[in-house]
């Protein structure tokens, strides 16, 4: 009786999960929003330091994070217990991992060329290759002009935030003038206009600049802005989650994901866990209520998630461990009847 009552649990569990991903493979247009370098709990509490423009405190309950322990953590389905994969520091090897599941050995910020990647196993060319498109949106630093070339220093952008312009059959042998990098990284202020034209790419990846992505210790920002990394990054959302939300391709098909890179860099908790919301017309809650889980995740289920929303193969790096969970648990479960057991979604 014991063994038949497992297999039946496992029966139900397998169908919960099939039921998610059917939700799931309906997303249409996807867009990654990246944020920096704050743990979701676990490694500082609230202090003055932390309250400084150095200050990278934890952000659940934070009262520096009100729009994220509000507005954002109601309307979206989060996971309590996301990491960066183990020891992956700094920021870059973590933006190259959630394109390719790998950090291709490198623990460092470099600049594209050191090293070249030579490799297509990576996301956005499976997504070529399979007729899908996808566009980088990245915003200049304070101060600086905005880029028409192909991305490849720090003169306008920490480039390290950047992961396709660091593979050969992007930047085409280290070239500013590569056509394929050029149609497909661009600055952050052409994605207002692309929706509005409804020229969406169906993967797209969101880089706020340093002054508003919460990266700690970062000088010269706007003196309108906030002195406060950790504000200034919740403010920059609320601001612009709703450009996507509004959409006509969010509201028929879409989903948003906002992710902290890594954790805070020291401590016990330098892996994490950090922040990771998705908010999409599938997601448990859709938008009226909030829903969470404890299960592990990383930045390999991200991955994994976007090869299987997709449809593209084969399993990229980590993500083809058999021991990396996808994000399914947080879409819907579509039930016998092929509706979806959750609501319409709701703007922000």
């Amino acid at each position: 009786m014991k063994s038949l009552r497992k297999a039946l649990a496992a029966v139900l569990l397998l169908m919960s999960s099939l039921a998610a991903h059917a939700q799931m493979s309906k997303v249409q247009t996807v867009w990654i929003i990246l944020m920096e370098n704050h743990n979701w709990t676990g490694n500082s509490a609230l202090s003055p330091s932390a309250i400084s423009n150095n200050g990278d405190p934890d952000l659940k309950r934070s009262p520096l994070a009100p729009f994220i322990n509000t507005q954002l953590i109601q309307t979206s389905a989060h996971a309590e217990q996301y990491f960066n994969p183990p020891g992956n520091h700094p920021s870059q090897p973590n933006y190259w991992w959630l394109e390719a599941g790998t950090n291709f050995g490198v623990l460092a910020d470099t600049q594209p060329g050191d090293p070249q990647l030579y490799s297509e196993a990576h996301l956005v060319r499976l997504l070529e290759n399979a007729g899908i498109t996808w566009k980088a949106y990245a915003e200049p630093d304070y101060g600086s002009d905005t880029f028409n070339n192909c991305p490849l220093d720090f003169s306008s952008i920490d480039v390290e935030h950047l992961p396709f312009v660091y593979f050969n059959d992007i930047n085409d042998g280290l070239n500013p003038n590569s056509p394929e990098c050029i149609a497909h990284v661009r600055p952050y202020s052409e994605l207002t206009t692309d929706l509005q034209s409804h020229n969406v790419a169906r993967y797209n990846f969101i880089v706020p600049n340093l002054c508003h992505d919460s990266h700690e210790g970062v000088t010269p920002c706007d003196p309108i802005e906030s002195r406060i990394n950790t504000l200034r990054g919740d403010q920059w959302l609320q601001q612009n989650l709703p450009t996507l939300l509004s959409s006509d391709e969010y509201k028929t098909g879409g989903a948003v994901l906002v992710i902290w890179d890594e954790g805070e860099d020291s401590g016990d908790f330098s892996d994490g866990p950090i922040g990771m919301f998705l908010l999409s017309p599938f997601a448990k809650g859709c938008g009226q209520g909030a829903y969470s889980n404890s299960i592990h995740y990383d930045h390999s289920s991200t991955l994994k998630t976007m090869q299987e929303i997709f449809h593209v193969t084969p399993l990229l790096g980590a993500a083809a461990d058999p021991a990396t969970n996808d994000l399914s648990d947080l879409f819907q479960s579509e039930q016998g009847n092929g509706k979806s057991d959750g609501c319409p979604a709701k703007r922000l």
